[in-house]
């Protein structure tokens, strides 16, 4: 049912936890499924130099979350914005029809920390 890459992010996520000096926090949730996730940002110059998050949901919730962070660390704000749920899901080898919420959610999530990060800085 999943790719081998949705086991290794879900069984070993990468970039977990609060990011205690972050300056850009997104949280959304999915009411139907239940599924939260808060990405957390560290933004110098424009360049993403950190990032972490924290989920609450399903295997591949937790799996598209650190695979979104993995995608958009070292990245500036523009190129972090084009990280798609498809190329999440890509990146992932794949998720199941069911499943494809999550991708969104993740994108979401990094979208939502941009936005706050944009807001403090204004």
């Amino acid at each position: 049912m999943y790719s081998e890459k949705v086991m290794d992010h879900f069984s070993n996520p990468r970039n977990v936890g609060e990011l205690k000096d972050a300056n850009g926090i997104g949280t959304v949730g999915n009411a139907t499924c239940g599924d939260i996730m808060k990405v957390y940002l560290k933004v110098e110059n424009g360049i993403i130099q950190d990032v972490s998050f924290k989920t609450f949901g399903c295997g591949a919730a937790i799996a598209t979350s650190s695979m979104a962070t993995e995608m958009v660390k070292g990245k500036s704000l523009e190129e972090a914005l084009k990280v798609s749920n498809i190329a999440v899901m890509e990146a992932l080898d794949g998720l199941p029809p069911q499943k494809v919420h999550c991708s969104v959610l993740a994108e979401e999530a990094i979208h939502a920390a941009i936005e706050d990060y944009r807001k403090n800085q204004a």
